[in-house]
């Protein structure tokens, strides 16, 4: 369970560091928007997101299992933590993402990252599809600039709050969202090694400041953005508490477990590698416990960042530090700035990270798919959307191993490569 760091100090070069600083500099800018956009989505504080990056994005670099891991806030997250801090407010997320922390820290000493190859791989599509459908009706708010109060959080509710306020709409945040969105997508194409939707982020949110656009920025709606980290503080602590917040904590973990060690699993494809599970978990438990204490939010290693590293040059632990650091940096040298990104740019951002989640080009092998795990996919999707995260994977996971002890068939399935 040593960490990665420990063994590729041993023969780090000085071309290394030159790799991994231009690497980590690279992620962070794309790292940067993305965690206040995860944030904001989450019904949190803006820099609570960069706070993540910073904190849990360096542990999970420092201490975990994998050589070019990224780690910060995630979209896989939106939905339970917008579902926490609604039902016990943001002191209770904090607690449940510490909890969370210790209960990974567990599993790691317990050497149960092995275990997640044991989990139907059509139940975590069916939750992630459905994790995708709520991110992006979250996001339509933002990008229509409709006028409304509280959005609810439950989808069919929210649905019916965004329908009555349809006579609102915006058409300047419209605009602004649209040009957003196909800026993201064209220079993702054409220039997939390079941060486009910095680019893409600046140009419309510059727009908006020059033409004086009537358009929500962060700072109208969020005010300014802190130039510091928090002073690290431990949540009030009790019983009651714990037992009211344990089947959220517990949710957290299982999903932190999950998306690290895909997110993993990919960056050894990609560099021809192979991460240590265990090591990996133990790093998000540690991680998780640092960004909960500084008012953070839920940490695991990210899909998208992490191939973006390896895609940048990123060939050891020291890029996801240097990525950390990099936020940390700019946030103390230019958080103004940030204020000035446009709320309809944000939500293009995260449709646009919705609809990669989803994975549409595998739709058509899930639909071939034989017909149990179709059923569990569509059972796990329905349920995320319209009952709740906790349920889906808890009835999603025990369908799923009773069907494969049916079939008297408990090897672990054989991954695809997941690009979220």
């Amino acid at each position: 369970m040593k960490p990665k760091l420990i063994t590729t100090m041993q023969a780090y070069s000085a071309a290394q560091l030159r790799a991994d600083l231009i690497a980590g500099v690279t992620v962070a800018m794309v790292a940067m928007p993305l965690s206040i956009a995860i944030a904001i989505a989450s019904g949190a504080a803006p820099a609570t997101g960069l706070v993540t990056a910073i904190v849990g994005g360096f542990l999970i670099s420092l201490l975990g299992g994998s050589r070019v891991q990224i780690g910060g806030p995630t979209g896989a997250f939106i939905v339970i933590v917008y579902g926490i801090i609604a039902q016990h407010g943001y002191d209770g997320l904090v607690l449940a993402t510490l909890m969370a922390g210790a209960i990974l820290l567990l599993a790691g000493w317990l050497r149960a990252g092995n275990l997640v190859a044991y989990v139907p791989e059509a139940v975590v599509n069916g939750f992630t599809i459905g994790i995708a459908i709520i991110i992006a009706t979250s996001q339509l708010k933002d990008l229509l600039g409709l006028a409304t109060g509280p959005v609810p959080a439950e989808f069919l509710e929210k649905a019916e709050a965004l329908w009555a306020a349809r006579e609102s709409v915006n058409w300047s945040a419209v605009g602004i969202g649209l040009v957003a969105l196909l800026l993201i997508v064209v220079l993702r194409r054409a220039f997939p090694k390079f941060p486009g939707l910095v680019v893409a982020m600046a140009l419309v949110s510059g727009t908006v400041v020059l033409l004086e656009l009537p358009v929500a920025t962060i700072a109208s709606s969020y005010g300014a953005l802190p130039s510091s980290l928090p002073l690290p503080a431990a949540p009030v602590v009790s019983l009651a508490r714990i037992s009211e917040l344990l089947p959220s904590a517990l949710v957290i973990a299982f999903l932190a477990a999950i998306e690290s060690l895909l997110s993993a699993m990919v960056a050894d494809r990609l560099i021809g590698g192979s991460h240590r599970p265990n090591a990996e978990v133990l790093a998000q438990g540690w991680a998780n416990i640092g960004s909960a204490l500084f008012g953070g939010l839920p940490a695991t290693g990210a899909i998208a960042r992490t191939a973006t590293n390896v895609r940048a040059g990123g060939q050891t632990p020291v890029a996801g530090l240097v990525h950390a650091v990099t936020i940390l940096l700019v946030m103390m040298l230019a958080a103004p700035l940030a204020g000035f990104l446009a709320l309809p740019a944000l939500a293009a951002l995260l449709l646009s990270t919705a609809w990669n989640m989803s994975e549409p080009h595998k739709w058509r092998t899930y639909l071939s798919a034989p017909l149990p795990d179709r059923m569990l996919l569509g059972l796990t999707l329905v349920l995320t959307v319209l009952a709740d995260l906790t349920v889906a994977i808890g009835v999603g996971v025990a369908l799923g191993l009773l069907l494969r002890m049916r079939q008297r068939n408990l090897a672990a399935e054989k991954w695809s490569e997941p690009d979220r």
